[in-house]
């Protein structure tokens, strides 16, 4: 877990009113999991819903995701929070990330430009769920 990176996802996509709160969950390994099940039913209150671009369905396949990320100066390395547990917390490619994320039924928040681009995908309750890019203007916090 790097927490220089999670610091900057919450601040840049989160919520100012639940910021405190949820790096207090992300950095006490017990309490982990609180944080990211805040993103199951009520994301739209944890996240910044004026940086979400809903990605429009069709919308499951990972390399098209992975298509529209880059052309959106996505970086090939990536952070990811994730209920999967094969990602969270973790570095990897972008393209691994996705495999992993798309489709699991979980939420994610896979960061592709630190602070500026990420992609999350919230809890599937019924049909596909919900996927988003999470795009903000550079270097506004």
């Amino acid at each position: 877990m790097k927490k220089d990176m999670e610091e900057l996802i919450v601040k840049s996509f989160f919520d100012k009113r639940v910021q405190d709160r949820v790096l207090y969950e992300l950095f006490k390994p017990e309490k982990r999991d609180l944080a990211l099940h805040r993103l199951c039913h009520s994301y739209k209150k944890m996240l910044k819903t004026k940086y979400m671009i809903e990605i429009p369905p069709p919308n499951s396949d990972p390399s098209d995701i992975f298509e529209l990320l880059k052309s959106n100066k996505a970086e090939k390395m990536c952070y990811s929070l994730s209920f999967n547990k094969d990602i969270d917390g973790q570095e990897m490619p972008l393209e691994e990330a996705l495999r992993h994320a798309v489709g699991f039924g979980v939420p994610s928040i896979i960061s592709c430009r630190p602070g500026e681009l990420a992609y999350f995908e919230a809890e599937q309750e019924y049909g596909a769920p919900p996927r988003y890019l999470l795009k903000r203007p550079k270097f506004e916090l």
